[in-house]
């Protein structure tokens, strides 16, 4: 050992002593480091290669830590990053070089940080602002997910930093920056980017497969149109960088990073500017090569960056001042929108891109098609959440906007950081998720008061005799789903009676059936004239006592009390936009009561078949086997055979040659098991006047309750899953399966975000030649609103009640991924297993799912009508509000019925109301959205127009303004500003796009195309009071 040592010594000796003396043989004697004044000030230069260096920072609204904890920089145990240090640190940077640039994309994080500077450095960041300095792109609450949110969610949370913006600095964004979602959805193209107005859309993540083709072909920037129906008129230019969302390697400037710094002082070590600018000009022709035009972009920050500016921005002033001293290539502080000048100047004809990218895959075996279910109670609650805040604003602009009382601000906050790429998507880590609800709930007990006393002040104003008398206390129930409705449960002492007040935010007349749990069974309902309503009593399941037993101690800390014993069911008629009331008493002992469902169980060897169904719809379930066999529409005259099952995937445990495991966000299943029962279980069903119940049990954690409705030609079906089972130790990925005999060609269709249908192929992409490597996972998609089958006669189509992964792996079968549960971490950065549990005090159990979806067979052509119009009532469901009485005394002196609109109106069957708002300056936010695509229904699939003076029956309207989708600018001068793309090939082919013609002042009619969405600013000569 000691003569190596003495080597080493002697060869560090005579290498110091090598450098020394060529150190002292290049320097002439008197040469001192000097200050060097670093030239920032390059812009565009043609005829070069232009590296567009944009400075900026991916914060997570909420990922490993939660939203506050990276703002303040707590919990850096698990990570070291603070974003108030970000933003302090960047303007700082900023104010030192006014050639300097940064873009900031994230407006939950930049709102905390406004409200904490002082006056004079908010007028330095407005200056900052005005010179381009800092620029907000993509300018939403969140960067949101594009697989698992719905439309509606993701303009409300734009909307709602676009306004921010708007407010405090006057500037509309211009650019989309979805750098980090995994897969990008159609509707993300031309809803939240061409209809906000914005020039261009950038995002990192698409297949491993695409991106090699894209790299190939010179294809990785496309004009890219999302929408069949809108077509050319809302399209947007599209840039995938040509590698992840960071710098080329070698060139990330975060303290401690290994990239190597510009070393330019020549009384130092390790001077090395011209091997640093050789360095950037190879990377900078690499990029070239597989990019059009000779501008290029370099996203110059990743994940929490910039904590300490300076480190970043000394090392570009260096590049830009050496890079363009040797003159080989142009370097310059550049943002997108800056780029998208450059690119669109260029005069370049570009790839056309229609559909979507999903699924997306960024391994052989790595489908990031898990996260499409992933916490699906999350999911589940952000839906809830997100119709009950469609419905509180309704009520708050009916009732006038206060700024003391209860308001919906606090839930409008809580769902736009929900819709985040690590929250509603399910990706993010345990305590991350919990904090998100916590939001939730929060802004849902706000509004909650809101909306009880919205429904007061309607019913009170309403009235002809409503003066003077008490504010009437409503009461609500967020748990029903799981049979807790204390309003409901109580027992009706002598004289008192049950009011219970429906709420219908959708834009026509409903009539469906709601259920209440119920203690007593002598139990009658009448209308608000007085009319005996049919109703029926249902015994309450034991999964369901179950459940509500054990989900309200881990929900409210005490058990509920004494149990009810049925569900009360009858059938309700409700206005558009407005509410009806019905009245629940005890019955009379000589009266009508409501009728006690006939209650029949299949028991023993049969061949028998049993039927389920009092309307047009008649459901066959075999008796022997216990199942589901055929599907019968007396009205439309369709059968079909078919069959529901269970079954589930093993999650892979990434031990075999490849270590990709199923997880959070990837879904690699290693085999099949089908659900049987564990014993022959018989069926129970349920028979009344009101509704059928076919209740099976498959095992002690699967069960459902079909239920078939009287007057309505589908079947619900309610599943409870869990806990899953884990004392295997195997993960397990919990399907249905609705399968039929039509041969459907490998073809199926989902959504997009709620919105348009895409045609999806089994193994197959439209724009490259797919290498299958899993037949699965690679053949999944998001749904967020349904997905359909169909052959030449006939068409399945099914309805979710939340975001879902599903697929048709066989023909004539729709598959749905219902619930998830796993033991390995799948290695993408969120370090944890998805395995949630409820725990009460110290005990936990996997998370029980109970959720429901909607099976209807139509004549082909037939489905889009209910699709549509089902796929509305289910994403906005009724809202129940409960008062008591004494004898008559509420509805003798209250409104028992309101509707917003004018009485003798309704909107066309094929448009929606998506926004009624009353803003914070009093105008009035108005969004109508079109439900159909161009060909999709023959009856609805035209031009529709909504009569603006019958829907504001009770007020003047003295100005009307569209606006942009995210009402931060009229959409006439969005329009004048809109870059027009060339579209290689395009002349021939492209078909001329109806769109809505403009609003007449007098007339006050507005024209909606299939598809189209438009937003109005609304002004009115004065509030005029409700029923004043």
């Amino acid at each position: 050992m000691a003569s190596s040592s003495a080597t080493s010594m002697l060869f560090f000796t005579a290498a110091a002593a090598a450098a020394a003396a060529a150190v002292a043989g290049l320097l002439p004697l008197g040469v001192k480091a000097e200050y060097i004044a670093y030239n920032t000030t390059a812009g565009i230069v043609p005829g070069k290669i232009n590296v567009h260096l944009v400075p900026h920072s991916h914060d997570d609204v909420g990922w490993l830590k939660t939203v506050d904890q990276y703002y303040v920089g707590a919990n850096n145990s698990i990570r070291g990053a603070c974003v108030q240090n970000v933003l302090d640190s960047v303007i700082s940077a900023l104010l030192e070089d006014k050639n300097r640039k940064f873009i900031y994309v994230e407006i939950a994080f930049f709102q905390r940080w406004w409200r904490q500077q002082s006056p004079a450095l908010k007028i330095k960041v407005k200056e900052l602002v005005n010179s381009g300095q800092l620029e907000f792109i993509n300018g939403g609450i969140c960067m949101h997910d594009e697989a698992t949110p719905h439309y509606i969610d993701l303009i409300d949370q734009t909307t709602l930093g676009h306004q921010f913006i708007l407010k405090e600095f006057g500037k509309v964004p211009r650019v989309g920056w979805q750098i980090d979602p995994f897969g990008h959805s159609a509707v993300q193209a031309y809803l939240l980017g061409a209809e906000l107005g914005f020039d261009s859309l950038f995002f990192a993540r698409i297949d491993y497969q695409d991106r090699a083709r894209r790299l190939r072909d010179k294809t990785l920037e496309v004009i890219w149109q999302g929408s069949k129906s809108l077509a050319s008129s809302s399209q947007i230019f599209t840039g995938i960088f040509p590698r992840h969302y960071d710098p080329p390697d070698g060139f990330t400037f975060e303290i401690n990073d290994v990239s190597p710094p510009i070393q330019d002082d020549i009384l130092l070590f390790d001077y090395n500017v011209q091997d640093r600018v050789n360095d950037f000009v190879a990377a900078a022709f690499a990029q070239a090569n597989v990019t059009r035009t000779n501008h290029i972009m370099w996203n110059m920050g990743t994940d929490f960056r910039y904590q300490y500016a300076n480190s970043w921005f000394r090392q570009m002033d260096k590049f830009i001042h050496y890079v363009n001293q040797d003159g080989r290539v142009n370097a310059l502080y550049s943002t997108p929108s800056i780029y998208t000048d450059a690119k669109y100047a260029a005069h370049e004809q570009w790839p056309l891109k229609t559909d979507d990218f999903f699924p997306y895959a960024d391994h052989p075996n790595a489908y990031w098609t898990g996260y499409f279910t992933s916490r699906p109670a999350l999911k589940g609650y952000v839906r809830t959440m997100s119709s009950y805040y469609q419905a509180a604003r309704q009520l708050e602009f009916f009732r006038g906007r206060s700024d003391s009382g209860a308001t919906t601000d606090a839930l409008a906050d809580a769902l736009a950081i929900a819709q985040h790429h690590d929250a509603v998507s399910g990706t993010e880590r345990q305590h991350v998720a919990a904090d998100y609800a916590m939001r939730l709930s929060i802004g849902y007990s706000q509004a909650e008061k809101l909306v009880a006393s919205s429904l007061a002040y309607l019913s009170e104003s309403e009235s002809s005799s409503g003066q003077g008398h008490t504010v009437t206390n409503f009461q609500q129930c967020p748990l029903l789903n799981i049979s807790y409705c204390p309003p409901s449960e109580a027992v009706l002492s002598d004289g008192k009676s049950l009011i219970v007040v429906v709420y219908n935010s959708l834009g026509w007349k409903r009539e469906e059936v709601i259920r209440i749990p119920v203690s007593n069974e002598a139990v009658t309902v009448q209308d608000s004239s007085g009319r005996d309503i049919e109703a029926q009593l249902l015994p309450l399941s034991k999964a369901s006592l179950s459940l509500r037993s054990y989900y309200v101690r881990a929900y409210l800390g005490k058990s509920p009390s004494e149990p009810p014993k049925f569900w009360l069911a009858f059938s309700v008629t409700v206005p558009p936009i407005g509410f009806s009331s019905y009245i629940v008493s005890s019955a009379k002992p000589t009266g009508r009561s409501s009728t006690m469902s006939n209650v029949y169980t299949s028991e023993g060897s049969t061949n028998e078949t049993i039927e389920v169904g009092q309307g047009s719809l008649k459901l066959h379930y075999s008796a022997d086997e216990g199942k589901l066999a055929r599907y019968v529409n007396s009205r439309s005259l369709v059968t079909a055979s078919v069959e529901q099952s269970y079954s589930y995937y093993t999650g892979n445990d990434g031990t075999d040659r490849d270590p990709q495991a199923s997880g959070a966000y990837v879904f690699r299943p290693n085999g099949t098991v089908l659900i049987k029962s564990e014993q022959k279980v018989p069926l129970t069903v349920m028979r009344g006047p009101v509704l059928d119940e076919v209740h099976q049990q498959l095992n002690p954690w699967v069960s459902q309750i079909t239920r078939v409705y009287k007057g309505k030609e589908h079947a619900e079906v309610e599943f409870t899953i869990g806990p899953i089972p884990v004392d295997d130790g195997i993960g397990k990925e919990i399907t249905t399966q609705i399968t039929t005999a039509m041969k459907t060609n490998k073809t199926f269709y989902t959504d997009s975000n709620g919105r348009d249908f895409i045609k999806r192929i089994r193994d197959f992409r439209t724009d490259w030649d797919l290498q299958v490597n899993q037949p699965i996972a690679g053949n999944y998609y998001p749904i967020n609103l349904g997905i359909y089958v169909q052959d030449s006669s006939t068409e399945l189509s099914v309805l979710v009640d939340r975001s879902i992964g599903g697929s048709s792996l066989v023909d004539g079968q729709i598959e749905l991924m219902l619930h998830r549960r796993l033991f390995h971490d799948d290695s993408r950065g969120v370090g944890e297993v998805l395995n949630e549990t409820v725990c009460i005090l110290d005990k936990c159990e996997g998370l029980t799912i109970q959720g429901k979806f909607y099976v209807r067979i139509d004549n082909v052509g037939e489905g889009a009508k209910w699709r549509r119009t089902a796929g509305q009532e289910i994403n906005s469901p009724l809202l129940l509000a409960f008062t008591e009485q004494d004898e008559n005394d509420w509805m003798n002196s209250h409104a028992s019925t309101f509707s917003g609109i004018d009485p003798s109106y309704a909107l066309p069957n094929n448009i929606a109301v998506i926004t009624l708002q009353e803003l914070e300056n009093g105008k009035v936010l108005l969004r109508l959205a079109h439900l159909y695509e161009t060909g999709e229904d023959k009856d609805y699939s035209v031009l529709a127009n909504v009569e603006l003076k019958k829907l504001f029956p009770r007020k003047k309207i003295s100005k009307v303004t569209e606006m942009s989708l995210s009402a931060n600018q009229e959409r006439s001068e969005m329009e004048k500003r809109r870059l027009v793309w060339k579209v290689e090939g395009s002349a021939a082919k492209d078909p001329k796009v109806v769109r809505g013609g403009p609003v007449d002042p007098a007339k006050l009619l507005v024209e909606l195309a299939p598809m189209e969405i438009r937003t109005f600013l609304i002004d009115f000569d004065y509030l005029h009071e409700y029923g004043s």
